[in-house]
């Protein structure tokens, strides 16, 4: 029965899909709406002359169709989906997304009414010159009206797709233009109204246009007849009761459901001894809010990034199965038998969870930054880079000389890494890991790489030229160079946390810093890299190597020393 819920029409995925796809109607609609309202700073006759392109793609069967089937589908699926979250304990970013839906129909329908629904009952001209002159000189109340409900659609309109957009890995690269956007839409129409009113409002205004077409206007069926106002009075009820009965049954239906829940309840526990009881169908992640229980949930427990995962450390063979959806959010990660995703599982009997990504209180640290952010899923490319017999350098030396020569070393390789563009993860020992890619493009973290493994070769030399008196060898340094995804996220703990990554790309990178050293060679790339960053690889020499835990050899090119230059010096070219 799970499989076939999974894969009907019904399914989370598909509804979702039609949630995004009714607002992505909205907001497209609401953004030609607000351009039409700028272009009041004009001039009226210019923002008619934008309403008539408007309503040319609006007006007409079938975009009245598409448009109000949006409206209507998703109105549904909001108050659905208030009526199935368990908890009212969210963060206040979906607090306000999900009062400020409610709240729209409520401001909007008096101005559908007057407009839409009044010229397709009784022709109506519901052009700016009449609508500005109502609102702003007849009843300036409900124009102020009609500005809070146009910042109400539109903030929520931007959270909704900032949350669809934020994890894309190209959203940070435009996020800034999108933010200027979202604030200057609203205030240029918010301003072209208000200019329109002026010149409506100005006396000379009455000889520059036909105001017996206004007052024509006014004396239509809509305004004198007494049947018209008995309609529209009759269809103004029949929104607002319609609306007012689908909220009443949302909040009767919960309160209906809690009472009969809170005599069969369930525990969920947790390692830190925390023990919070919930009634049967509220999922993990509602049960953690709801004990206040801090527990990332990065897209609103909409099973999809997977950092609300939790491990299940009591049964877990009798649970409900994971649906379409959350089955392949824990294929992607490749989770264990025992792991779940919070926001989907709905435990049905008493039950320990372990969340594997921890949601520290950080008070020392910025919000929304790098450092306090949850792991997500990257393309990003590794450098992994280690000076090759160090042992034996350093086994007839003081202490102080062997941190001297850590420090000379550390601070050229950050200083190659940072030049390049990319970001130091982590001295360990002799070794270092840098990362590249993330804030650009898989090319040209690879090109990055490139560049800071040529300057860090280039500098060994001349650091181990000016020590080669001191030294017992020569300098060598080995670099392994990989690219493909894996999950960024902040790691550590208290004031020891930093961004760094984990996963199968970062477990090749450091098998080629070793083949490096097993080749005696300077540098060892995978074929990925030199395709993605165009590296001129003639007359390199190619291997295949075995990596643990794939059953495929690695193709990679082992570059010697006195080629890294000519390398980076041909992508150049």
């Amino acid at each position: 029965m799970a499989t076939i819920a999974a894969t009907s029409i019904f399914s989370e995925r598909s509804i979702r899909r039609a949630r995004l796809g009714s607002g992505l109607v909205m907001f497209l609609f609401v953004l030609l709406h607000l351009s039409n309202h700028a272009l009041g700073l004009i001039s009226v006759s210019a923002a008619d002359d934008g309403r008539r392109l408007f309503l040319a793609v609006w007006r007409n069967p079938l975009g009245t169709t598409v448009f109000y089937g949006a409206v209507l589908v998703h109105i549904t699926l909001v108050l659905r989906a208030v009526y199935i979250r368990r908890s009212l304990v969210m963060p206040a970013g979906e607090m306000a997304q999900i009062v400020l839906g409610i709240s729209i129909p409520l401001l909007l329908m008096d101005h559908v009414i007057g407009t839409r629904i009044a010229h397709t009952l009784f022709h109506y001209r519901d052009d700016y010159e009449t609508i500005v002159r109502l609102l702003w000189i007849t009843t300036p109340a409900s124009g102020w009206r009609q500005v809070a409900a146009l910042l109400a659609v539109w903030i929520h309109g931007c959270i909704g797709l900032h949350f669809w957009l934020r994890y894309r890995p190209w959203y940070d690269s435009i996020a800034a233009l999108l933010l200027a956007v979202a604030i200057l839409l609203p205030v240029l129409a918010i301003l072209g109204f208000i200019e329109m009113g002026r010149t409506i409002a100005e006396p000379a205004y009455e000889g520059m246009v036909n105001t017996d077409r206004y007052l024509d206007n006014l004396n239509t069926r809509h305004y004198s007849d007494p049947e018209a106002q008995r309609q529209l009075a009759m269809v103004r009820a029949g929104l607002y009761g319609s609306f007012s009965g689908a909220l009443l049954i949302v909040v009767g239906a919960r309160s209906w459901r809690r009472w009969r829940e809170r005599v069969n309840q369930i525990t969920v526990r947790y390692p830190g001894g925390e023990a919070i009881s919930v009634p049967r169908g509220f999922t993990v992640l509602e049960a953690s809010r709801l004990g206040g229980l801090p527990h990332y949930s990065v897209c609103g427990g909409k099973g999809q990034c997977s950092t609300c995962r939790v491990q299940i450390l009591s049964r877990f063979d009798d649970l409900p199965p994971p649906d379409k959806l959350e089955q392949s959010t824990l294929k992607r990660i490749k989770a264990a038998a025992d792991v779940r995703l919070a926001c989907q599982l709905r435990p049905t009997h008493d039950l320990t969870v372990a969340p594997l990504l921890i949601a520290a209180t950080e008070t020392t640290l910025p919000p929304n930054t790098q450092e306090t952010s949850p792991g997500r899923e990257r393309e990003i490319t590794i450098l992994f880079c280690d000076i090759r017999h160090f042992t034996s350098l350093t086994e007839t030396r003081l202490p102080f000389d062997i941190v001297f020569l850590l420090n000379r070393y550390f601070a050229l390789v950050g200083n190659a890494v940072e030049k390049s563009g990319g970001r130091i993860d982590k001295f360990i020992g002799d070794g270092a890991m840098a990362l590249f890619g993330i804030g650009s493009s898989p090319e040209e973290a690879c090109r990055q790489a490139l560049a800071a493994a040529a300057a860090i070769v280039r500098d060994i030399e001349k650091l181990g030229a000016e020590l080669s008196d001191e030294l017992s060898m020569p300098l060598h340094i080995a670099i392994g160079i990989h690219t493909g995804p894996a999950v960024v996220g902040t790691l550590g703990y208290g004031r020891v946390r930093s961004l760094t990554a984990i996963g199968d790309t970062v477990n090749v990178a450091s098998r080629l810093e070793t083949a490096a050293k097993e080749f005696d060679a300077a540098i060892v790339i995978s074929e990925t890299v030199a395709n993605l960053s165009g590296a001129d690889t003639a007359g390199v020499e190619s291997r295949e190597i075995s990596v643990r835990g794939r059953a495929l050899p690695l193709k990679v090119y082992v570059i010697p020393s006195d080629k890294a230059a000519a390398l980076v010096e041909g992508k150049d070219a």
